[in-house]
């Protein structure tokens, strides 16, 4: 597999860093990536979408999920229980071991919601584009008409 060095990219790009990272974790492989927990994401609309994995075994107490910096990590970590009456195992097939998910979102995507149903962790995305970020039509002027720029409206602070 090939290695890409961005470092002149770093040096002739000022405000790009965030790019740049995505570059890199993109093109790295993450060696403690594994398929557990398994996971679905879905589109459930225009946008809409849902993260769905599979936490059997783990209360609603033992699941974290957390926004950051565009990040969305899930985590989960097993109690310890100590019985008095130890369990001795014959077979254990049930996955027990915590774990972390990230998921990198784009931009103006949120976490609306999150629940549990059936042994699945459901979490609900949402797609809010600014207005100031939406296409908007600009009229043409036709017949000597001008088009005068109007000032913007001020924005009340919070």
């Amino acid at each position: 597999m090939r290695n890409y060095d961005f470092a002149p990219l770093y040096r002739s790009t000022v405000g790009f860093d965030r790019l740049a990272n995505m570059l890199d974790r993109a093109t790295s492989v993450d060696v403690n990536a594994n398929g557990y927990p398994p996971y679905n994401i879905e589109k459930s609309g225009d946008d809409e979408y849902r993260i769905s994995i599979a936490v059997a075994g783990f209360t609603d107490d033992e699941l974290s999920i957390e926004m950051r910096d565009g990040q969305l990590a899930i985590s989960a970590k097993k109690a310890e229980v100590q019985d008095a009456d130890e369990v001795t195992y014959l077979h254990r097939g049930i996955a027990a071991r915590s774990f972390e998910k990230r998921f990198q979102l784009a931009d103006h995507v949120r976490a609306v919601g999150a629940e549990t149903k059936d042994g699945i962790l459901h979490v609900d995305l949402l797609r809010e584009v600014p207005e100031a970020l939406k296409p908007r039509r600009i009229e043409i002027a036709t017949g000597g008409k001008t088009i005068e720029a109007k000032p913007a409206k001020k924005v009340a602070k919070a």
